[in-house]
């Protein structure tokens, strides 16, 4: 499994959102300042993020961007499915390949598939208030020594 920049960008995006959820419109140049995400891109990956339902956009002088539901309902699996399609394909192996022992074919898609499920219920367990609470407990650990 390999995360491109889109859904990395893509999910900086949404947790850039989801710790300012209930302050309103977030203009996008904000959010790639705060997140060192190319403007350009971001608002790319933000058009099909409202598109899929997890973001919101206003126009105007006082428009942004704002996540479409809460925190606590958009998980990472959402998030990524939605930015990077499948997380591993269907098939583990190549169609135009077959093995002179199929049972060697089954037995790896076998793995392919179980693999693909934990990672699935992995990503299904985060959702974006999990990582704002991870951030502030974090945040409060920090401590200073004179």
């Amino acid at each position: 499994m390999r995360i491109s920049s889109k859904g990395d960008y893509g999910l900086r995006a949404l947790f850039d959102l989801a710790q300012r959820y209930g302050e309103g419109p977030i203009q996008s140049e904000a959010i790639a300042g705060r997140q060192g995400i190319p403007v350009n891109y971001l608002n790319q990956l933000l058009i099909t993020l409202r598109r899929a339902g997890l973001v919101e956009s206003l126009r105007g002088p006082q428009g942004g961007h704002l996540l479409a539901r809460s925190p606590e309902t958009i998980t990472l699996l959402e998030a990524l499915t939605v930015l990077e399609g499948s997380i591993l394909p269907a098939e583990g192996g190549r169609d135009d390949l077959q093995p002179t022992e199929p049972l060697d074919r089954a037995l790896i898609d076998e793995v392919w598939s179980e693999l693909r499920a934990t990672i699935e219920r992995r990503l299904a367990s985060i959702t974006l208030d999990d990582l704002c609470q991870r951030k502030r407990s974090r945040d409060g650990a920090v401590m200073y020594y004179i």
